[in-house]
This record gives structure tokens, sequence and C-alpha cells, in this order.
């Protein structure tokens, strides 16, 4: 239920519907459109969203459905349907195009059964009857022309008429020619005049040649005449034309016979092509406003995710700007929601969006709003926008308020969405303001849902106290004196009042007057409403901050959570490693001792060569001490530090040291940075490194300390702000930064949209956000890295 009857009017909807009726191909869909209203059955709501939903993905995914006539073929059954009627060769061509269209679109959901369920329910158990088609086929041709040989009998008569139009032609151009030779004839050629060929002869020869003057120019100069042995001829043609035409009505009239039994099928395609053309325009105003699905609970709530005004957003394309989004919530908890704040600072656009995009959603649209947004269903909305006063019911602006409000205590209930525009204006402040406080808490004891703006102090004062009403502000900048648009919720806005005449430039004397008027208490509210903003704000950057340390920290713990993880396991490996070598250097020495005292025994104990393989024999067992030792006591790696050169162990890359975080190693390699645990490198002296590599690497490595994560690109073109961009991304990536700085500027928004379309296509990059309005706003972005 809709009240009053204007809501549509007052929130936009019908301005919607005219913008998808001009997606529509048919007079049919424009008139589904013109039916569109706000429902209040779950189910219908969801098949009707959903419907429009994979139609926008067909449109925007898969190939294009084809979709080529569309006529109105309900007017033609009806006819048809008719004894005695008959339909014309356009009729039957209509036909034929809308049901080849039918049977195309049909085949094609067929082709993808079950990846678009709601849309295929559409034609669910609708047969494809081909017959219908090949009927129509022997009689009509491709151009909607009866075919030559629809009959025996027309082909005979159209082959006469060929013949004697040929004969008749024949017997013209002899006589044109004989009285072109005799000078009778006029300047030109052969004509027509009531459909005969005619000879135009000079006035005063018109007796020098028999025949029917059909007609003459206008100086009379000139006579027009068929004639006499042509006469004949022509009238046998105009003869065999009636007889064609008596012969294509008996065969459209039998045609027309065949087709009357499919009547009730023709209706039903007609259903489908026009339900077809409908959704249709629904998708394509939907990819006009950018719009999704929004979760459909059956509850009395909703929340916004950067919701936008459609119409609104519509406008700005044009101009190249952006809609500040919206983000609301309301609900069992937050049931009517109290925005206050400046004027122009888009109170009344907030709370239009909200109704708008909610009457959408239960008339089966798809919204302008993002991902997480959840639209219940009210069975109620009731609207109090603009000012209703009526002279013809003798009503005053604040009559007609206070009319709509007694019908809202009335009639409202736990599934009713209000919208009140200005709550309680129009007559004295003392007691308007008293008067909407009352309505506001009769209402919430209702437990009704909704959304209104006000400037009433006493409003703000009671919202903050009461369970089920929240106060929210429009956001303003105190030092620009600008609105900001965006809404946040859980606290009053000033009204700005004074600081707005003063920047209009209203003479400080009077101002001086006016503050001097307002009473001491309402002074002492407004300025703790402007105090409680400015610390909003503080706190709001402090958050920010927090945020920002925190994930910084929870980096640091999984990192040295992981490196903790790696060294445990590389200490088992090691120790295993040592264990095997021991292993084998002392089984090696067992060896060479055996082969020793064998060599002694075969040299039969000579003392010259038992002398020498001693002495061969300690060298190779000290040897093998010193390995042992070694492996039981490894050697204190070398001291690595931030400068020195170093080789990779496992290839023949050499680099520069950067940084040591643990057991990590920065290393630059040119212009390339890279990770590298320290046992994989070891240190060469500098003068070991060929000249083009350190020229190259101590140019790049010279400015990690004064490396900055923040770029300024404004007044740059695109293309050279994208490289410049992509450039620091890198090395950010390989220093490991979590964040960067991109100052791009407002402007008309188009280099921040471009910058944001270039980054998301980075892996590495995990969300990009607006700075804080009160420092810069969209003019500057933070792009948070994985």
């Amino acid at each position: 239920m809709l009240y009053p009857e204007n809501s549509t009017d007052k929130l936009g909807f019908t301005e919607v519907k005219e913008l998808i009726k001009t997606h529509c191909l048919s007079d049919m869909g424009r008139q589904m459109v013109d039916r569109i209203q706000v429902m209040n059955n779950f189910d219908q709501i969801r098949k009707f969203l959903n419907q429009a939903n994979e139609f926008k993905n067909i449109l925007v995914n898969d190939a294009p459905l084809p979709i080529h006539h569309f006529f109105d073929i309900k007017s033609l059954a009806n006819k048809a349907k008719i004894e005695g009627a008959f339909l014309s060769e356009e009729e039957f061509y209509q036909v034929q195009s809308s049901l080849q269209t039918v049977f195309a679109v049909i085949g094609y959901f067929n082709e993808r059964e079950g990846q678009y369920p709601n849309l295929e329910a559409l034609f669910e158990h609708l047969p494809i009857e081909k017959a219908i088609i090949r009927k129509i086929d022997a009689v009509i041709d491709q151009k909607g022309k009866i075919r030559p040989n629809a009959s025996r009998e027309l082909q005979e008569i159209t082959a006469g008429i060929a013949k004697a139009e040929q004969e008749a032609r024949r017997k013209i151009d002899q006589v044109f020619k004989s009285a072109t030779a005799n000078g009778w004839t006029a300047d030109g050629s052969l004509t027509v005049r009531d459909g005969r060929l005619c000879i135009p002869l000079l006035a005063e020869n018109k007796r020098k040649l028999k025949g029917f003057i059909h007609d003459e120019s206008s100086s009379g100069q000139t006579v027009y005449i068929e004639p006499e042995e042509v006469f004949s001829l022509n009238n046998k043609i105009r003869d065999l034309e009636f007889e064609r035409r008596r012969e294509i009505v008996k065969i459209l009239t039998a045609l027309t016979n065949e087709l009357r039994p499919y009547v009730p099928l023709l209706l039903s395609y007609h259903g489908l092509l026009t339900k077809l053309d409908f959704v249709r325009a629904k998708a394509l105003f939907a990819i006009d406003i950018d719009g999704t699905m929004p979760e459909v609970v059956n509850e009395a709530k909703l929340r916004l995710v950067n919701a936008r005004h459609p119409l609104l957003m519509l406008n700005f394309k044009k101009e190249s700007k952006i809609v500040v989004p919206l983000n609301v919530q309301i609900d069992e908890g937050i049931r009517i929601v109290v925005v206050s704040g400046p004027n122009a600072g888009g109170k009344s656009v907030c709370m239009k969006t909200v109704g708008l995009l909610q009457m959408m959603v239960q008339a089966g649209l798809l919204i302008s709003a993002g991902e997480g947004s959840v639209s219940g269903v009210f069975k109620q909305l009731f609207v109090d926008i603009g000012d209703d006063q009526s002279i013809e019911s003798d009503l005053s602006t604040y009559s007609a308020h206070l009319s709509k409000m007694k019908n809202f205590v009335e009639q409202a209930n736990g599934k009713t969405l209000i919208l009140i525009d200005e709550f309680g204006t129009g007559t004295d402040p003392q007691f308007g303001g008293p008067i909407a406080e009352a309505v506001l808490e009769s209402l919430n004891h209702k437990k009704v849902r909704g959304m209104v703006t006000t400037h009433y102090s006493n409003l703000k004062i009671f919202a903050s106290h009461t369970e089920g009403i929240e106060n929210a502000s429009m956001l303003f900048n105190n030092v620009e004196m600008k609105p900001l648009y965006i809404l946040e919720v859980g606290k009053p806005g000033s009204s700005y009042a004074f600081e707005i005449a003063q920047k209009i430039g209203l003479p400080q004397n009077v101002l001086n007057l006016a503050k001097n008027k307002v009473s001491a208490g309402q002074k002492k509210v407004d300025t703790l409403l402007v105090d409680l903003e400015r610390e909003k704000k503080e706190l709001y950057d402090n958050k920010v901050k927090l945020e920002k340390q925190q994930r910084q920290v929870n980096s640091l713990l999984a990192e040295n959570e992981k490196l903790k993880s790696y060294l445990e396991e590389n200490k088992k490996n090691l120790i295993r490693q040592a264990k095997d070598e021991a292993k084998n250097i002392i089984m090696n020495a067992n060896k060479l001792v055996e082969n020793t005292i064998s060599e002694i025994k075969s040299s039969q104990a000579d003392k010259e060569t038992t002398k020498n393989l001693r002495e061969k024999l300690n060298a190779e067992l000290q040897k093998n001490t010193v390995k042992l030792v070694a492996v039981k006591h490894p050697v204190a790696e070398e001291e690595l530090k931030p400068g020195d050169w170093v080789k990779l162990t496992d290839s023949d890359t050499t680099g520069q040291i950067i940084e040591l975080i643990k057991d990590n190693v920065v290393i630059a390699i040119g212009d390339l940075r890279t990770v590298a645990k320290r046992k994989r490198v070891e240190k060469v002296s500098k003068s070991a490194v060929p000249k083009e590599v350190r020229r190259a690497t101590v140019g790049n490595t010279g400015d990690v300390a004064n490396f900055s994560p923040e770029i300024d690109v404004r007044g740059q073109r695109t293309e050279d702000a994208l490289n410049n961009i992509e450039r620091l991304l890198d090395r950010a990536i390989m220093m490991g930064y979590g964040n960067l700085k991109i100052i791009h500027g407002k402007g008309d928004g188009i280099l921040r949209k471009m910058i944001r379309q270039y980054l998301k296509k980075y892996e590495q990059v995990d969300r990009m956000e607006d700075e804080h309005a009160d420092r810069g706003g969209d003019g500057i972005t933070y792009v948070y890295l994985r």
C-alpha cells in the first residue's frame, strides 16, 4: 500500500519507469512497464528480481539473445479467431517473424538448460509448433509478399498478367514510335495516368491518334492518350488483376482457417515475447545504473551499502561527476533514523534514495547499491515529501502535513516504512517541534521503520535517548563550509545556520543581533553539536591510524611465526645432515686404516714403505678429524651487513645487500630486488664484482633509505601518471611496503577512476580507499597491498 498516491512521483519512481520504457522494443513491453507496481509478495518479488538479474548476466557475460522482431501478434490472433476473417500478407509476415524469434529464443535457453532457471520458467511447457511457420512459408515469402505459386490458379493468373503486360507494352511502343516520327508527341516519354500507360501528345494533334484521353497538362498544351490498340489489352490486364486479388483473398482466407486452431498457442507466444521485452528493458536499465540484486529477506528491514540515487547518478554521468555513496541500516535495533544537518547538505536526497531503492526492489527492479546490501519487504510505504497544500481542499501546507501524520499514526505498523522530510515544519517551531516529537514517539511505539529529516533540536535530543531511534547527520566541512554529502549514523548534526549565513555574506552586525536573540540553551546545544562533529572526526582519524598500525603488527606477527617455523625445520635438517656427514667421515677413516694395514702386510714390513704409509695415514686422519670437528662445531657464518656484495651460492648472480631481516637478506640486483635466505649467499669482495654490475646496482640502492610510498600525479597526463604509479608499486612490493598514497586531485574524477581501474588488475593490491574527507577526501587514494 502506498500513501499518498503521488508517492511514486515524489520519489522519482515514475521517472524510472519512463527510462525503462525507452529500452522496450514493442508497445506490448511499454504497456507492461506502465503496469509495474510496488508488490509485497515475497516470492513474487524474488522471482522478478531473479529474472532481471539473469537477463543482465546474459547481456553482460553471454552471447546475445536472438531477439530480432517484436510484433503485436495478440491482436492478429484475435482477428484470426473470428470466423470468415483473414489476415493480410503483412500480418502473416508479422506472425511469421515473431514466431521465428520465439523459437530462436527457446532454442537459445535449451542450449543453456539450467543456467537461467527463472527465465526458462517463462516458456516452461510451451511447445515449439513449427507447423505454423511451415504453413505460412508455403504462402508468404521472406519479404512478406505472397508467393506467385501459392496456388495453381494464382500462378496461371500471374502468368496471364505478365503476358498481357508484355503485349500492351509492345503495342504502345510501336504507336509511340510512329507518333514521334510524325512529330505529334510532346517532349517526354511514356507516362502513367490513372494506372494506364499513356502517350504525351501536343493538344493540336490529339485528333490524329485514336484513343482515350486520360489527362492533360496544367497549361493545356499536352494531353495524355491511351491508344485504341492498347485500350482493350489494358482492360484485360485490369480484369486479370482483379481476378488475382480475389484469388489472393481466397488463399489468405484458407491459410487463416488453417491457423485458427493455433490461436491459443499464438497468444502464449505473444505473452512470452512481451515478457522477454519487459525483462530485457529492466536489465538494460540496471546496466545503465550499475544495478545489482540485493539479498532479499521476508522481514521489515533494509541495509544499503554504497547505495546511490539512480536518477542523480544518470544525471551526474552526463557531467562526469560521481555520486557520494550512502550507507544506512534500518532494522529491529535501529527502527527510525533521524537525519539532521545543514541545508543543501543532502538530507532529502539521502531519504529519497532509501525510498526509491526500496520501491524499486519491491517492484522487481535491480538497484544501484553495492555487494552486501539487504532489502526486506514492507507491507506499507508512507511518504511525506514536499508541499501538498490544496486550494480546492482548503488545506495549508501545515494542514496537509498534519493530515498525513494522522494517517501515519492510525494506519502504520511494524511492517510500514515511513519517509518524512522536514518533520514538523510549516508552523510555529515552539509548537511544531513538540507535535512532531509526539508523532515520532507514537510511531516508534508501533515499531514503525523509516527515516525522517529535521532541524528541530528537540527531535535530535529525543532520538539520542529513545530506544529504536537513532540520530544521523550529513557531514559538513566546517573549515571550508561545504557539505560532504556523507551520512554518518550515531550523532545529530548542526544546521550551521550562522556559519552558512556568514559565508554567504550576511552583515556581521545582523549576525550578532541574531545570535543575541537565540537562547543560551539553544546556543549551547548547537555549539555542542559542532564540537561533537569535530571530535568525531578526530576519533575517526585515530581509528584509521590504529587500524593501519594493527595491520602492520599482524603482518609482523605472521612473518615471525613463519620464520620461526622455517628455522625449526631447518635446524632439524642441519642436525640430520651433520650426523650423516660425520658417519661417512668415520667410515672412510676405518676403510683407510684397514687398507694401510693390508698394504703393510703385503710389503712384508719394509721399513721405508711402512714409514711412508704411516705418514700418509696420519695426514688423512688429521684431515678427517678437522672435517669432523667442523661438522660438530660449525664455523660461525661470516657477518653480513647492508652494503656488502654477495653471490648466490646456487648461481653466479651477484648483488648488493639492501637490508637484513632476521634470516633473510634483501639483495639489489641491478633494477631488481630479491629476498634470499642468509645461508644461500656468500660474501665477495667489491673488486670481484664486474664494473657494469656495480654501476647498475649502486644507482638503484642509493635511494632505498629515502624511498617514500607516496606519489603526487596531479596535472599529469593519464598515461604518464599510470607509468609513474606502476614504478612506485613495483618498488613498494619489492621492499615489502604495506600501502601507498596516491594524490590525484578531485577535478572531474576521471584520473581517480582510471587509476583505480588500472590498479585493480594487480593481484598484490588488496583494496583502495579514499582519504578522510577533511584531509583530501576522494582527491587522495590509499592503496593497501596484500
